[in-house]
């Protein structure tokens, strides 16, 4: 034996056949409630790390993440952007040109965001001067279509359902923006604009977005036509997002707004309903762990005589503590690997089962569920698993090492 005494013992309880049935029972019932809970916490945080991945490319990757206003509207914007300070945080600095508009058409009216592209930012790429995401997202149409002075419009697939339009068609934008005062009260600025594009983010800014060529735009708003209102912030992680927007509001004289103030209240009910999740699967974990309790009393009660007679050969009370806190801890150690194995394997074939059992899934996705993995999360469960089981066996082992021998073995 190359083993100290108390794992050896620990072990050899921990894999025992011979103690009765019923203690067999909770024993592994405890151990399988451990690797179920934390089976279904795995699974169950990577879809919900999966949609929140979903939302923050498909929403926050198409809007901008930090905004530079200016207080006028800055003509000779290139030098401007030349001089903004860099944080390691952003990966891309874009001029933007924006406004809110009220899109009509015979039978309809829908409210919007007009934003503009800015041709003039590459003639390259038909799609600078928008984010990745958005550029990307085109299902109809080029963005090379919106030229200056063309009064075309591409709008999202949600617009065009609510609209009833379609490609070739018009639609007559009006905003607030470069209204005139007449005698008959303010008259707002509107033009007809002709669709030739459908994007399509499968977000809820399909229904409220729309994009034109920038030097249209400031013509409708009574705007220098190459003026820009500021600078939108794309970053290498949009939650980073108030730490950027403070260190801009610090080192720069713009008026600073990042995506909060728009989608705050959305990610925050997110977060929220995490924490629950979090919590709920906590709790089966721990109420699983604490069954590794009973089966400990159970143990102990059985093996009465056997701790006496270890204790007449030379066991400390120490070591005595010790072989239950390692069969615990054993116990809690299978039931984590076997549930963080079984939950990455229903994680990584979690698609193909629901497809498996009839679940269609192709209104909430294309490809299914979104899957996405935190290493970091594994382990912190993982540990926090381990430490459950751990203080479930506290008690258990402090009971095991002051059974007194001459009571024990009285009858004997």
């Amino acid at each position: 034996m190359f083993q100290p005494v108390s794992l050896f013992i620990a072990l050899r309880y921990g894999r025992a056949q011979k103690s009765s049935a019923f203690t067999r029972f909770i024993n592994r019932f405890a151990l399988f409630g451990i690797a179920l809970g934390l089976m279904a916490l795995v699974v169950v945080m990577s879809v919900m790390n999966g949609f929140e991945n979903e939302l923050k490319q498909r929403i926050l990757g198409a809007v901008p993440q930090v905004k530079l206003t200016s207080e006028r509207a800055l003509e000779s914007w290139s030098e401007r952007q030349e001089q903004l300070p860099r944080h390691p945080q952003v990966k891309s600095v874009m001029p933007y040109v924006q406004t809110q508009a009220l899109l009509q058409t015979p039978g309809e009216m829908v409210v919007a965001v007009a934003r503009g592209r800015l041709s003039q930012v590459s003639a390259d790429d038909p799609a600078a001067g928008l984010p990745e995401v958005l550029s990307q997202a085109l299902q109809v149409g080029d963005w090379q279509q919106l030229g200056a002075g063309d009064y075309h419009l591409i709008i999202g697939q949600g617009v065009a359902g609510r609209l009833g339009v379609s490609i070739g068609d018009k639609i007559r934008l009006i905003t607030s923006e470069g209204a005139v005062y007449t005698p008959f009260g303010m008259v707002p600025a509107q033009r007809r604009f002709t669709v030739t594009g459908i994007f399509a983010l499968q977000s809820e800014l399909d229904n409220n977005l729309v994009v034109a060529n920038a030097e249209d735009l400031n013509r409708l708003t009574r705007r220098p036509a190459q003026s820009v209102e500021g600078f939108q912030l794309q970053l290498n992680d949009a939650f980073a997002a108030p730490e950027v927007a403070a260190y801009y509001r610090q080192h720069s004289d713009y008026q600073v707004t990042d995506w909060r103030q728009q989608f705050g209240q959305l990610f925050d009910a997110v977060a929220m309903e995490k924490r629950m999740m979090w919590l709920m699967l906590a709790l089966i974990i721990a109420v699983a762990a604490f069954n590794t309790l009973s089966a400990l009393i159970m143990v102990i009660n059985e093996k009465r005589n056997d701790i006496a007679i270890l204790q007449t050969l030379g066991l400390t009370q120490a070591q005595i503590r010790r072989v239950f806190l390692l069969q615990g801890s054993y116990n809690g150690l299978v039931g984590t690997a076997s549930g963080l194995l079984l939950g990455l394997l229903v994680s990584y074939y979690l698609n193909p089962l629901l497809t498996l059992f009839g679940v269609d899934l192709m209104a909430i996705n294309a490809t299914g569920l979104p899957i996405v993995v935190q290493p970091g999360q594994l382990v912190v469960v993982a540990v926090a698993s381990l430490l459950l089981c751990l203080a479930a066996t506290i008690y258990p082992a402090m009971l095991a090492a002051k059974t007194q021998p001459s009571e024990a073995l009285r009858y004997d």
